[in-house]
């Protein structure tokens, strides 16, 4: 006997299961974290909250990432590019057990905002879904590319004795300029220069918020 086909009403219940587990459960690497030199020094406090901050920042980035994929996977029209996108969302899940497991290191927290992160990265997900797969794909490739340089920012303000953050943040830096390059590959186009803009202000929006809360 074959296997059911989901409907609609199962995909959308498997979509509100992986929210809560993404939210609620300790998140689990397929890869071990990347290795890092020993640290120079032990942190300051400072150094450490600093350092906490901004790991937190990147924690809800990769909520927002898992958010991001699983919407536009859900309303992609080619079967072929749901399945990258899911994958892309299996292999970001790396990063988020990273950031998780380097903000209990460093004594820090998961942002309170991440419900809402996830909620507003999964509409805005689901619609580029909508708007055809070339348009889904090149909001994933204008995406990894302000992530990149997002992290990249984040790589020059970490206190210099983190070797350990550092070392997670270059690893997830290569990794997501493979993504966005397996996106342009898949058929992608570039973004006109107002939703890019408005990419970078959401983009924006939530780093300050997560930084703080």
């Amino acid at each position: 006997m074959g296997e059911r086909a989901l409907t609609l009403a199962d995909r959308v219940l498997g979509e509100i299961d992986k929210a809560i587990n993404v939210l609620c459960a300790t998140p689990h690497a397929r890869r071990a974290s990347p290795p890092a030199p020993p640290d120079r020094s032990a942190l300051g406090e400072l150094e450490r909250r600093e350092a906490a901050r901004l790991m937190r920042v990147n924690h809800a980035g990769e909520v927002a990432a898992q958010a991001l994929y699983r919407g536009q996977a859900l309303s992609a029209r080619d079967g072929g590019t749901a399945r990258a996108m899911r994958q892309a969302a299996e292999e970001e899940m790396d990063h988020l057990a990273w950031c998780n497991q380097r903000l209990v290191e460093l004594s820090g927290r998961t942002s309170v905002l991440n419900p809402i992160w996830y909620a507003g990265s999964f509409l805005i997900g689901s619609l580029a879904g909508v708007l055809g797969d070339s348009t889904s794909l090149g909001f994933i490739r204008e995406t990894e590319r302000q992530v990149e340089s997002h992290l990249r920012s984040h790589l020059e303000r970490l206190p210099a004795d983190d070797q350990r953050s550092r070392a997670i943040l270059e690893q997830m830096t290569h990794d997501e300029i493979q993504h966005g390059a397996n996106a342009a590959a898949l058929g992608g186009k570039e973004l006109p220069l107002w939703l890019r803009g408005a990419m970078h202000l959401t983009s924006r929006l939530m780093t300050k918020g997560s930084y703080w809360l």
